[in-house]
């Protein structure tokens, strides 16, 4: 299985980096992982809505460049499907029984994703109503694919 991360924006903070090369390291086992970094669009605070739209449509067309061709595309949205870890593992694999074979997760920036990203989307996924920074948020992801795999597995982790 091929995983592919599409996340808008740099990860700054070294806690977070050492934590994402701990779940790539972890998630070698399991399947092929790829990061993609969309460069963020500046957005200053007091951004009028059609400000807002504009910066998520350039970082949108950013990240729809990147996709994958033939990827099962899951959005992280606030407003997608809530599911347990044992739900989302069970859609993973699900997706790998189907004929799946390349999944690509993304994640927006401070703003969220453009109209045209979610479109394009297959599934769309919150992680919960409450907001994460986008940076935490790519580490959480990536223990959750984690976590998936060792659900799958029956292997001791998850519990």
């Amino acid at each position: 299985m091929n995983i592919t991360v599409i996340a808008v924006g740099k990860i700054k903070e070294k806690y977070i980096q050492e934590g994402i090369k701990e779940f790539t390291k972890r998630l070698s086992r399991y399947c092929t992982l790829d990061i993609i970094e969309i460069d963020d669009e500046k957005a200053p605070e007091n951004l009028s809505q059609r400000e807002k739209e504009i910066v998520k449509e350039k970082e949108g067309n950013r990240i729809l460049s990147k996709i994958p061709q033939n990827s099962f595309i899951i959005s992280l949205e606030i407003r997608g499907e809530q599911l347990s870890s044992e739900e989302l593992s069970k859609k993973i694999e699900k997706l790998m029984i189907g004929g799946t074979n390349h999944i690509t997760f993304i994640i927006g920036g401070s703003l969220g994703l453009s109209d045209d990203v979610l479109n394009r989307s297959d599934y769309k996924l919150s992680f919960s109503k409450v907001t994460f920074p986008h940076q935490l948020m790519r580490l959480i992801l990536l223990e959750q694919i984690y976590r998936s795999w060792k659900i799958m597995k029956a292997e001791p982790y998850h519990k």
